[in-house]
């Protein structure tokens, strides 16, 4: 990575906990977080050493995740609240002191916590107090909110790193809770543990990763437990929609999609993509170009009805599971950006075997897809996909760059960004290569090599290569990449856009 500067209610029969208005609970937290739903509060004397009660709230219907905070002032007396939860027909967990703040949904929990169904109706806090001297009177305050939308989207509400730049990382890979597979302790193939995915990511440097097992749900329960170990890693919630006529990456949500296209559930792949859409979660077209039938069912892209490409985010131009090198969407792409849509082009490995080495095609990282972000979140990572601020690194280095900056009339933009402007403009592009000493760097204008933009030779490690352009005024995309040697394609560009906006069909 390169950055780039610039506890409780009922205590006694006379006590009650106090169902607190939302307007009450406007201290400061540790992270920004929305008002929460309620507030219950209540103290705990001395008298109740050893004790056990419970805090019991209402749940409304329509409610599918639940997400709590549970403080109490007396820490320093070594007051001590155990914490746990009951939904009205099961015990649904308790993580003892360890934990102020938990979450569960139907489809991921905190450690300690079973995930399931959010039941309306009578939920408790189950408190225990193994310990509280007998001057004490310890307030607690229990924040409880119904759907918070950063759990949805994200196992940590901090930022892994605060500094804007370039992150690397697999938006593409597959675990046991599909059909991922590595070897156990006596070599024997089975289904991977999404802990080894992780692992191999975190050793070979990566900065995020999206594990995408085949419309599967059950995967964000490990990674919500894994996401504090990972603490340099960051976890996007992903999932492969996988479908008979097309495979699509979702990216930035835990909420369950159907994919049963062509049923009443998802009568079409664009009622799909709305639906994630509605989660705000993007869509990334997997491996259009590759085979159909027996050979990779249903990963070629088929869709028919046609999909409405303004619901698309992204296409994988580069998927690392081709067998004998990348299979190549990159046709795809153009012809949807000929069409007047932007789309970010973005690889993936197609990870299916966490314990590969690097050399292996389609090991963990390869191809890796880099994203100029704000920060290191799901949010921060998410938002420069949608910009276009990407390049691929098929060798899965971990500092190549490749960076385009385009100049015209006083305005800039990088890759991804557009500029309107008019016949006979001339546009000043400067294109930054780092670590490619050696290697060609080649231009393209709506996919094709052009003699106003010829290649250049990449002289040094850390390269600064200019050229110009003169527009024509109508729409364009121009995008540059870097070949080794022999050819090899090493570094892919996304484009800048000229005109896109004044003719864009997304």
């Amino acid at each position: 990575m390169r950055f780039v500067s610039a506890a409780a209610a009922l205590l006694l029969l006379t006590q009650t906990a106090t169902a607190l208005p939302q307007a009450a609970s406007a201290a400061a937290t540790a992270v920004s977080l929305p008002s929460p739903n309620l507030v219950l509060a209540g103290t705990v004397r001395g008298s109740q050493n050893q004790t056990y009660f419970s805090i019991p709230f209402q749940v409304p219907a329509g409610v599918h995740r639940i997400t709590v905070r549970f403080t109490h002032d007396k820490m320093a007396e070594h007051t001590v609240l155990n914490l746990g939860i009951a939904d009205p027909e099961r015990f649904r967990g308790n993580s003892g002191g360890d934990k102020q703040q938990f979450t569960l949904s139907d489809s991921d929990a905190t450690p300690s916590y079973l995930p399931g169904a959010i039941l309306p109706g009578t939920w408790k806090l189950l408190i225990s107090v193994p310990n509280i001297r007998p001057n004490v009177t310890a307030h607690y305050h229990a924040k409880i909110w119904f759907n918070l939308h950063i759990d949805d989207t994200s196992f940590t509400e901090h930022p892994l790193n605060s500094q804007r730049g370039w992150y690397r990382g697999d938006l593409h890979m597959h675990t046991a809770h599909s059909d991922g597979s590595c070897l156990n302790q006596t070599g024997q193939p089975v289904p991977c543990p999404l802990f080894v995915t992780a692992q191999t990511a975190a050793k070979r440097g990566l900065d995020f990763i999206a594990i995408t097992d085949h419309n599967a749900v059950s995967q964000y329960d490990d990674e919500r437990e894994l996401q504090p170990y990972f603490d340099k890693l960051l976890l996007i919630p992903g999932r492969e929609m996988t479908t008979f006529h097309g495979h699509a990456n979702i990216w930035g949500t835990t909420r369950y999609v159907d994919y049963r296209v062509g049923t009443a559930h998802a009568p079409d792949i664009n009622a799909m993509f709305r639906a994630a859409h509605r989660l705000s979660a993007l869509v990334s077209i997997n491996h259009p170009e590759a085979p159909s039938g027996e050979i990779c069912m249903g990963c070629g892209w088929t869709a028919n009805p046609p999909a409405d490409m303004r619901l698309v985010n992204a296409v994988e131009v580069m998927n690392g599971n081709g067998g004998r090198g990348f299979f190549s969407g990159v046709h795809f792409w153009q012809s949807q950006l000929a069409r007047g849509y932007r789309l970010t082009a973005v690889g993936g490995s197609d990870n299916h075997h966490g314990d590969w080495l690097p050399s292996q095609e389609g090991s963990v990282g390869s191809p890796t897809t880099v994203v100029h972000a704000a920060n290191l979140s799901v949010a921060a990572i998410l938002a420069g996909i949608r910009a276009g601020h990407v390049f691929l690194d098929l060798s899965g280095s971990r500092d190549r760059l490749l960076t385009l900056r385009a100049v015209a009339d006083g305005r800039a933009a990088a890759m991804g960004d557009d500029l309107a402007l008019p016949a006979g403009t001339s546009v000043a592009f400067t294109l930054h290569v780092v670590d490619c000493a050696g290697d060609t760097a080649k231009w393209y204008v709506d996919g094709k090599a052009v003699s106003a933009l010829p290649s250049m030779p990449v002289a040094s490690a850390d390269a600064t290569l200019h050229a110009a352009w003169t527009t024509d005024g109508r729409r364009h995309w121009i995008r540059a990449e870097v070949r080794d040697a022999s050819g090899k394609l090493v570094l892919f560009g996304n484009p800048v856009y000229l005109n896109f906006d004044l003719t864009n069909a997304h």
